[in-house]
């Protein structure tokens, strides 16, 4: 019980120390040292420095580095919490009731979608089944007339080719092999584990997910392991290369990061601004995490579908099957209407005719059903059945050319990185699918500019083409080097144990 009252009365002793501290920031929005902080607020150096990270991160602070080589702290983008207030409040319970909502309505609809594709291509399966038996029996009963025999011919020439058809969908398609261990068993001693056909159908519609899913962490764990190989020290351009974020994005990106993992921002010799994480290094596995150079784990493109190319094919089969019968239903039901004497029924179309007098016996007027249930829905259903995936491909599209400009980034900051006074456009060049845009030309355009907004390269023309001269980018490296070679590393080392539990 003592020890609780002690965690609750630190606790709030904290939540006021970083109170004062944020009220100072907002007092003092273009700019504030540590120092000042310390100075306006009565808190010592040690609290300042533990708390200024966190509020940096909260209210996206901007990091500058004076003449005397003081980091200041100040808000140009404005004093707005990312973690508090109504409004961060209110996009968190969107963001999380968007995310229900989607997981509902996807499930919902992919029910749908299984109930509708199935369903509709089995039930019009079975009109044209009936309509086959019975076009036979009305040919064979009718052969006095040649009316009857040229309206019962062509009736039973139609409904045979489309029963013939949905066999050889059904029946002989690869699709049915392909979910069906059992023709296998019979060509070969192991039979390949089957797909379940639900699945195969969301696949071709939805697609398979996010391939990097879980990307944060195994972000955090490259970005930790190269910490803690690299004397507990990392830059801002090695952070970018980690993690292939932009400059400005990486600025916000590793204050948060360093409000994660324990880092705090620190100041070179000659005004380079470091981050160290003397957290990290204490660890009790002291296998060597050192790196070759700067790898990066590079994201995954997104697929289209796990299905093979065939069995989306007839996906696609099977529901235009479903669209042309839906169409054909809606277009009779609007021509021919009710069918009320002999003479409708020989103006239709022999399908529709067929199909009002089967329905005829179990509704008095089955020409709603026919325009909605066969017509209207069957084809609304399968226009969106092509068009969900087609948008899906399309945001596909945009959304691979922006990992692989990510990537991209990885690899030519790592590139500039190692070499920065001599950088052409032909060094960046990653063979990986995953890295190279459709546009490679442009982005590693971009890529060099984006870089050059935070170290301004100087430019000349070389035989090799443009040679960019990052001398910025050199001297904060071998700062850094000089910054890591004065850094003790045996002082985060755990050492002896001197009490034991048991």
């Amino acid at each position: 019980m003592y020890l609780m009252e002690l965690c609750i009365v630190a606790y709030r002793t904290d939540r006021e120390a970083y109170t004062k501290v944020i009220e100072i920031f907002r007092r003092q929005r273009k700019g504030a040292t540590i120092a000042d902080i310390s100075a306006k607020s009565g808190l010592s150096l040690q609290k300042v420095r533990e708390l200024v990270p966190r509020a940096a991160d909260e209210y996206s602070a901007r990091l500058e580095v004076t003449e005397s080589g003081e980091i200041l702290y100040s808000f140009p983008r404005g004093f707005t919490s990312k973690y508090r207030g109504f409004r961060a409040v209110l996009g968190r319970f969107l963001e999380k009731s968007g995310k229900l909502l989607k997981i509902a309505g996807t499930w919902f609809f992919k029910v749908w979608i299984m109930v509708m594709l199935v369903g509709y291509f089995v039930l019009f399966m079975l009109i044209a089944l009936a309509t086959l038996v019975i076009s036979v029996a009305a040919a064979s009963g009718s052969n006095n007339s040649r009316s009857s025999r040229r309206h019962s011919g062509g009736g039973l020439f139609f409904t045979s080719s489309i029963f013939d058809l949905i066999i050889r969908i059904w029946f002989y398609s690869e699709l049915t092999k392909s979910l069906d261990g059992r023709h296998y068993r019979r060509n070969s001693r192991e039979a390949p584990k089957g797909r379940p056909l639900y699945k195969a159908i969301f696949s071709f519609v939805f697609g398979e997910g996010d391939p990097n899913a879980g990307w944060t962490e195994k972000e955090n764990q490259s970005v930790i392991a190269y910490i803690q190989a690299h004397q507990g020290v990392i830059s801002l351009p090695e952070y970018m290369t980690l993690t292939g974020m932009a400059p400005v994005e990486a600025e916000e990106g590793i204050i948060a990061f360093c409000t994660e993992f324990g880092g705090s921002p620190e100041v070179t010799g000659d005004g380079t601004i470091v981050y160290r994480f003397d957290e990290l290094l204490r660890r009790t596995d002291t296998g060597n995490r050192s790196f070759p150079g700067l790898s990066a784990p590079v994201k995954r493109l997104f697929s289209f579908s796990s299905n093979s190319g065939k069995m989306n094919g007839w996906f696609a089969l099977i529901n235009g099957v479903n669209l042309g019968f839906g169409g054909y239903f809606l277009f009779n039901a609007l021509k021919s209407g009710q069918i009320l004497t002999q003479a409708h029924l020989n103006a239709a179309s022999y399908l529709y005719g067929v199909t009002y007098l089967l329905f005829s016996q179990i509704v008095s007027n089955p020409l709603p059903f026919l325009i909605i249930g066969l017509g209207i829905v069957p084809l609304v259903f399968s226009l969106c059945f092509w068009l969900i995936p087609s948008i899906r491909f399309l945001g596909m599209k945009k959304r691979n050319e922006k990992l692989k400009l990510e990537n991209l980034r990885k690899d030519g900051y790592r590139r500039i990185w190692d070499n920065p006074l001599s950088v052409t456009d032909k060094d960046i060049n990653p063979q990986a699918p995953e890295c190279r845009p459709r546009n490679l030309s442009a982005a590693r355009e971009q890529v060099i500019k984006e870089l050059g907004s935070y170290a301004v390269p100087d430019v000349a023309i070389g035989d090799a083409g443009t040679v960019y001269v990052f001398k910025e980018l050199d001297r904060e490296k071998a700062a850094l080097e000089n910054y890591r070679a004065t850094v003790d590393a045996g002082a985060s080392a755990l050492g002896k144990t001197v009490f034991d539990s048991e």
